[in-house]
């Protein structure tokens, strides 16, 4: 599992590994554009900090993270399925669309549709879950498109840059996924 690959025409979903140090990545962990939304960028983010995750990640089963890559190369974001319950058959979706030249070109959805089927086919979940800032647009955006249900809302539930957010949770079932948004 940990070697696969998963493309489409205009995405290559390839494994995280040390490789992605000396690029973007860390980079974008400490743009406030890019973090606003999402529990980084409240401290400094360093290399050591991009390895020690991407080690993690490597060795865990429960974690299926992939950089996300054009054709030609070109490093654009980060997407997981983590935290996966192999018996309850659950997981959590997360994504990060790092170069902003990338943001509203529907990549991120094309990624997403991408592992989720990954997830419901190949590994078998029932379910896979996803948790956002209330404030975070474009995941909540994402969430809908994908058939993703709001199953609640965790009230104050993160601390950012001084400041409590809420937590809204959504949900999809392998019943309800369409990988091909029709």
């Amino acid at each position: 599992m940990k070697k696969v690959t998963l493309k489409t025409k205009r995405l290559v979903l390839k494994p995280l590994t040390a490789r992605y140090l000396d690029g973007p990545y860390v980079k974008w962990f400490n743009d406030r554009e890019v973090c606003a939304a999402n529990s980084h960028g409240d401290k400094r983010y360093t290399r050591e900090d991009a390895w020690q995750y991407i080690e993690k990640v490597i060795k865990d089963p429960g974690y299926f993270v992939r950089a996300i890559e054009t054709p030609e190369g070109v490093h654009i974001g980060n997407i997981a399925l983590q935290r996966i319950d192999r018996r309850s058959k659950n997981a959590e979706f997360a994504i990060l669309i790092g170069d902003k030249k990338f943001w509203g070109r529907g990549y991120g959805e094309e990624a997403a549709r991408l592992i989720l089927d990954y997830g419901f086919k190949f590994l078998g979940l029932e379910r896979i879950g996803a948790g956002t800032f209330s404030t975070n647009l474009g995941m909540r955006k994402l969430a809908k498109k994908l058939g993703m249900r709001r199953e609640g809302l965790r009230r104050r539930a993160f601390l950012k840059n001084g400041k409590f957010v809420d937590i809204m949770e959504f949900g999809l079932l392998k019943k309800e996924f369409k990988s091909n948004g029709n």
